[in-house]
């Protein structure tokens, strides 16, 4: 059996093609039910809840990319969170990137924190603030690398084998990499997640979430956390997601080489005072994502001068949407001290760097020149 790479995988996704019906195009499965031959007796497909041809597949095809064993698909990122959160205990501590996506936060603390989870939200890039983090009841290690937004890199094999040592868990967000640039759990990691709405959909139509693990007990755990709480992707979206992977080589290769010519633009920029790109030489963790990952992506941030010049460049964009999200083949622009960062506390923003003069950038497939020369009219 041949073993294809990162860039072939991605194409022909678990079986590429329908056993079936020979359908190229992996089919939509819209059914709720599946009849059975007779009794006790069953096709593999009972109800959509519990499994779907369509949603089976992306899920084989995740788990591949991932080089994991097992997949799970879900109705959104939040989801997907939400389920791995459902595995631990009331008084169970969890120890968080302190820089994460504020959705997860609020639903950390307004959410599963009513349930007896506790979190402490620490500088995962820092393996001193770590080891000085762990308590006698912490049960895993959540971390975002590169995270959101500071683009901020925690070192994953050094953190598996410490959490390793001590009987813990590690997860880790993998939705800016994607398995095409970083696969977690070949450096340790327990289980990896992705926001699938972001660059494996690629192209801003459709919520998705995934899990991909190894370890057959926390599939059984998660199997049956799935089938129960029903927070699972449907068919079509299912579709739209298999769709996307098979362009998400060729994407974020295009997107990386635009991520790179605009951040260096962006350091020369007058109005522009600091930008966080992982790719940048002088990236505080350019090395450890060098050891980890086989590419740097496409999200940039960056501060402007002062807060008037943020809401100028949110009003004159062209090219560049102002909207949420991130991933797409469009490039979008984000403001996260209000939009994905607000439900965080103004302390904690103001450490992590999240202030009012900070912007998000999400680099598209579009030329380059055309994005930096809408970005530097709307910055003047």
């Amino acid at each position: 059996m041949l073993k294809y790479k990162i860039g072939t995988k991605v194409v022909h996704g678990s079986r590429c093609y329908d056993p079936h019906t020979g359908a190229v195009s992996f089919p939509i499965y819209q059914s709720a039910t599946f009849r059975h031959p007779g009794l006790n007796q069953t096709t593999g497909y009972d109800y959509s809840r519990l499994q779907n041809p369509t949603r089976e597949e992306l899920e084989n095809t995740i788990a591949n990319i991932e080089n994991g064993k097992f997949g799970f698909a879900f109705s959104s990122g939040m989801a997907a969170i939400s389920t791995i959160l459902s595995l631990f205990s009331p008084g169970d501590h969890i120890i968080v990137s302190d820089d994460l996506y504020g959705g997860t936060y609020r639903l950390f603390e307004e959410i599963y924190k009513k349930y007896g989870l506790e979190f402490s939200y620490i500088d995962t890039g820092k393996i001193q603030e770590i080891e000085n983090a762990v308590k006698d009841n912490s049960k895993a290690f959540f971390i975002e690398t590169p995270s959101n937004p500071m683009m901020k890199v925690s070192d994953i094999r050094a953190i598996s084998e410490f959490a390793k040592d001590r009987g813990m868990l590690l997860i880790v967000d993998n939705t800016f990499l994607t398995p095409y640039f970083q696969r977690p759990l070949e450096f340790g990691a327990d289980i990896v997640i992705h926001s699938g709405t972001k660059y494996l959909g690629g192209h801003n139509d459709t919520l998705a979430g995934l899990i991909v693990v190894n370890d057959d007990e926390l599939a059984e755990k998660l199997k049956l956390i799935q089938k129960s709480e029903g927070a699972v992707l449907s068919p079509f979206d299912s579709w739209l997601i298999l769709r996307g992977i098979k362009t998400l080589g060729l994407r974020l290769e295009k997107q990386q080489e635009n991520a790179m010519k605009i951040a260096k633009w962006l350091c020369t920029h007058k109005n522009v005072t600091k930008v966080n790109y992982v790719g940048l030489p002088d990236h505080e963790s350019y090395n450890i994502s060098k050891s980890q990952a086989s590419g740097f992506g496409a999200m940039i941030s960056f501060n402007v001068k002062d807060v008037q010049i943020v809401e100028k460049v949110l009003e004159k964009v062209q090219l560049v949407l102002f909207a949420e999200s991130l991933g797409g083949v469009e490039s979008l622009i984000t403001y996260p001290v209000v939009q994905t960062h607000s439900a965080i506390p103004e302390e904690m923003r103001e450490r992590i760097g999240v202030n009012d003069t900070l912007l998000r950038l999400s680099v598209g497939i579009e030329d380059a020149e055309d994005i930096i020369a809408d970005l530097e009219q709307a910055l003047e």
